[in-house]
């Protein structure tokens, strides 16, 4: 199913009313509205931008466009996954996709929106400072060991957000982006529904449980799409092991060694020959099982996007994870 740059056909496969909005002041400027009803699973494909002087642009012109399930022509089992869809960038073209607008917990997926917002609205410079609020109690939660006081940098809270999964890393960032976790779940909000992710809600920057976080595979591939713009994510999930240090309160050295949880990049798992796996992110929770995101890249360098949600188990997981890339040729 491709993609379409006429913006009247785009306005076809839409579910429900989308408000189309222009500036018509400033010269060069732009300005997106989107109308959107969490209770429906359809994505705001037909919003349009206006840019004085110019054509309207549909805003679904270079994305995947989804309206179902996408099965036709593939040899793929994907019988223990709850939602899985791979996206062809390039071409604009879903090439498989099943329950791709259902509501799903994301787990730790969520962290890709998490980066995202703060290679877009902070600095790798930055210097980051933990409150009291990154102790995290839950059982099983993956955590860097932060303390109240410590310090570091964006950029190595980045690597221990991405390749270990620190939870309470998350929160760090989340605080020093918005001041507070809820400032920041609004800015994630903002960020999507943008993105045209409208069937998507985020109440924390780590991804565990609560039942009004939630998101689809779809607005997953809208928000990855995104984040693989940025030159310093793909070299982040590309990244194997990392090493470095930071500080407590009282400035004493504390030390990161941390491996990649994506087992593609660890040599435990393996994409097909015509396959390269740049990177991605993992995620796991009791209510969100293994789910996991992959940025790939075909023997021309053509670029892919790849979701498993909801598999039941780790290894299943990737043997349908390597399925799914194999629809790739």
């Amino acid at each position: 199913m491709k993609c379409t740059n006429r913006f009247g056909r785009v306005l076809c496969v839409i579910m429900f009313p989308v408000i189309l909005a222009v500036s018509l002041s400033g010269c060069g400027s732009k300005e997106y509205t989107f109308a959107y009803d969490r209770n429906r699973n359809n994505s705001s494909f037909s919003v349009a931008s206006y840019e004085q002087g110019k054509t309207m642009e549909a805003f679904a012109s270079k994305l995947c466009i989804a309206a179902g399930d996408v099965v036709k022509g593939t040899d793929v089992d994907m019988s223990e996954a709850g939602a899985a869809g791979l996206f062809d960038i390039s071409s604009s073209k879903v090439i498989y996709a099943k329950n791709v607008h259902e509501k799903l917990n994301p787990a730790s997926l969520t962290k890709i929106l998490t980066a995202l917002c703060a290679l877009k609205y902070g600095n790798l410079d930055d210097m980051l400072t933990a409150s009291e609020n990154v102790h995290i109690s839950e059982s099983g939660a993956v955590k860097l060991g932060l303390a109240a006081g410590d310090t570091m940098t964006m950029d190595q809270a980045l690597h221990a957000l991405l390749l270990k999964s620190s939870n309470d890393v998350a929160i760090m960032i989340a605080e020093h982006i918005s001041g507070s976790v809820e400032g920041f779940a609004q800015l994630m909000n903002d960020t999507a529904n943008s993105l045209g992710a409208t069937n998507s809600h985020f109440v924390n920057p780590h991804g565990l449980t609560d039942s009004n976080h939630y998101t689809t595979a779809y607005d997953l591939y809208l928000i990855s799409n995104e984040a693989m713009k940025y030159d310093k994510f793909l070299e982040l999930i590309h990244t194997a092991s990392y090493t470095s240090t930071y500080h407590d309160r009282n400035n004493n050295e504390k030390s990161i060694d941390i491996q990649n949880s994506n087992a593609y990049i660890k040599g435990e798992a393996f994409a097909p020959e015509n396959v390269t796996v740049i990177g991605g992110k993992t995620g796991t929770t009791n209510a969100a099982g293994n789910c996991l995101i992959l940025y790939s890249r075909d023997k021309s360098g053509n670029p892919y996007i790849s979701i498993v949600m909801q598999s039941n188990d780790r290894t299943v997981m990737y043997t349908e994870m390597t399925d799914l890339l194999s629809e790739i040729s």
